[in-house]
């Protein structure tokens, strides 16, 4: 049986990572993912996380919380969507809830009101008041809130302004 050719150009699993890692943080499975794209052996990979993880370079709970910092503070979605999103980068399911329970309802609830606030702005100019109240409400719902909350921060936004 032949080995598995490495594609890495000789560099080792740890080095990988790391280039891996230099541009944005990763999640464990996102560099073991990346690992055995490079056709390197389990134990290989295996001990190359766990030497990140205690360096201190690989950690999903600091990446989920970071995660959710960063993503509410540049483009606030709901925590259903953030969920979504730490899911598809394999952010285990413990520690998404962990993170998610940081953030309190209000937040939720705030952000959805400042979404809905930028939009009734920027639609300002349409004269159907039903058009624009349709707009703000797919906008609200691609970012994951419920009804709910998309009803209660529109009337809030419209109150406001």
């Amino acid at each position: 049986m032949a080995k598995k050719q490495k594609t890495t150009g000789g560099a080792s699993a740890y080095d990988t990572a790391l280039r891996y890692l230099t541009p944005k943080a990763r999640t464990v499975r996102e560099v073991e993912l990346k690992l055995d794209e490079g056709c390197f052996s389990e134990g290989e990979i295996m001990q190359t996380v766990e030497r990140l993880q205690d360096a201190g370079l690989l950690n999903d709970a600091k990446y989920a919380e970071e995660y959710v910092a960063s993503r509410l503070r540049t483009k606030p979605v709901s925590k259903f969507r953030l969920r979504e999103q730490l899911k598809g980068h394999f952010v285990p399911e413990d520690v998404i809830e962990a993170a998610l329970a940081e953030v309190p309802d209000e937040t939720e609830f705030d952000n959805a009101v400042a979404v809905a606030r930028k939009f009734l702005r920027q639609f300002e100019g349409l004269d159907d008041e039903e058009e624009k109240r349709k707009r703000i409400y797919s906008r609200l719902y691609s970012r994951g809130y419920s009804h709910e909350t998309i009803e209660a921060a529109i009337e809030e936004a419209k109150a406001e302004l």
